[in-house]
């Protein structure tokens, strides 16, 4: 089944595939619960939720509390309400997969978008939580955290720092594929950009220099 704020979007993936689409707002409740409702009708138990809604917001301090509240239901409790609506009957089943989209962003950070990347952090905090908490229940929990994407989030012409997100960028088939692969395995991280643990990993070991190199690429790129 696939879902999207999209109607449009969503039927013609939905055609592609051969499967079901429903229209949802991911940063509702009522609408998670409604679409894992006819899921289940239509399909029998959720094996694989994968949880990928995600909007730009730019800006810093100063972003609209609207930017910051979309942000926030999008990008953290989209997997809250997901995670409610269907990890009951997984650990009835003892089984059970959420894949949830954070970010590259969440993982390091996104210059120019601090709704983006303080939300992105937190959903990334939120899948760990979920790993650990009910690991022993049969749940399997993977964060998929992309660097860039071609999508309506990262189009083609992107300007900004966006072009420099564009040089490494992937299709979404290219993603979805290596996704595959990754839940084969069962890994937690999903690295589509294989340099981005690289990165994770040089933050960690030195974050004084990381902080004193971005500020450098906000310059560049943000002025």
């Amino acid at each position: 089944m696939v879902s999207d704020y999209n109607t449009e979007g969503a039927a013609k993936v939905a055609a592609e595939i051969g499967g079901l689409a429903v229209t949802a707002d991911v940063g509702k409740e009522a609408d998670i619960k409604n679409l894992v409702d006819i899921a289940t009708r239509q399909y029998g138990p959720i094996d694989l939720f994968c949880s990928n809604a995600g909007i730009p917001a730019p800006g810093g301090a100063e972003a609209p509390d609207e930017m910051w509240q979309r942000s926030w239901d999008i990008h953290v409790m989209a997997h809250v309400y997901a995670a409610r609506a269907v990890l009951p009957s997984m650990i009835e089943r003892g089984s059970g997969y959420l894949l949830q989209t954070a970010s590259a962003g969440g993982l390091l950070t996104t210059l120019g978008q601090a709704p983006y990347a303080v939300s992105k952090h937190a959903a990334v905090a939120f899948a760990e939580y979920l790993s650990i908490t009910h690991a022993r229940q049969g749940i399997k929990v993977s964060c998929l955290c992309p660097f860039g994407v071609i999508s309506g989030m990262l189009p083609e012409d992107a300007e900004g720092v966006g072009k420099l997100i564009l040089k490494t960028a992937i299709t979404p088939e290219a993603c979805a594929d290596y996704v595959v692969t990754a839940l084969d395995k069962e890994e937690f991280f999903i690295f589509p950009h294989p340099e981005i643990l690289e990165y994770f990993k040089a933050r960690a070991n030195n974050h004084e220099r990381w902080l004193h190199h971005m500020r450098k690429e906000q310059e560049r790129y943000i002025g």
